[in-house]
């Protein structure tokens, strides 16, 4: 009788029990670490909005006051490298381009102004998850005073009473 060579089907089973227990205490590290720097990511482009914001109305404190959308702070998208709209309107090479639109590291941005007297006098910004518990727990925004807030609820309206980070 010859000896047979390779694995016995009970030695392959137990390899890949071993995977699968492995592969189990992993994956949730593995979501919950991305899941950290989403969130990370969302506040640092909250900051980055209102730095932008606060640029963009020291340029054009005259005329527009605060940008009325994050488009008016991206790239105008005709010119590499970016060379920023005189006015305002298509571009002010503030922020990039997957900003500008709105979404970005797995969170939706929202950029809202005040009027007043012709200009805009104020913005609010909020970053909200884009699939909660997926992509993030935490919703954060920031007003004109600069400070970015977080809450572990959805947030309407930012103001003061949203703890600050």
């Amino acid at each position: 009788m010859q000896k047979q060579k390779g694995f016995s089907l009970i030695e392959l089973l137990i390899v890949v029990a071993i995977i699968l227990i492995i592969a189990a205490i992993a994956i949730p590290n593995l979501l919950r670490a991305r899941m950290a720097a989403n969130e990370s990511s969302a506040a640092a482009a909250v900051r980055t909005i209102n730095t932008a914001q606060l640029s963009y109305n020291q340029k054009f404190s005259n005329t527009r006051g605060y940008a009325a959308t994050l488009t008016a702070l991206g790239p105008n998208g005709v010119a590499v490298p970016c060379v920023p709209d005189p006015v305002g309107l298509a571009g002010d090479c503030q922020i990039d381009g997957t900003l500008a639109t709105g979404t970005k590291g797995g969170y939706g941005y929202v950029n809202a102004v005040t009027a007043g007297g012709g200009l805009n006098v104020a913005y609010t910004i909020i970053a909200s998850p884009t699939t909660l518990n997926q992509t993030g727990t935490r919703y954060f925004c920031s007003f004109s005073d600069g400070v970015v807030r977080a809450s572990n609820a959805v947030i309407a309206a930012c103001t003061g009473a949203v703890t600050p980070l």
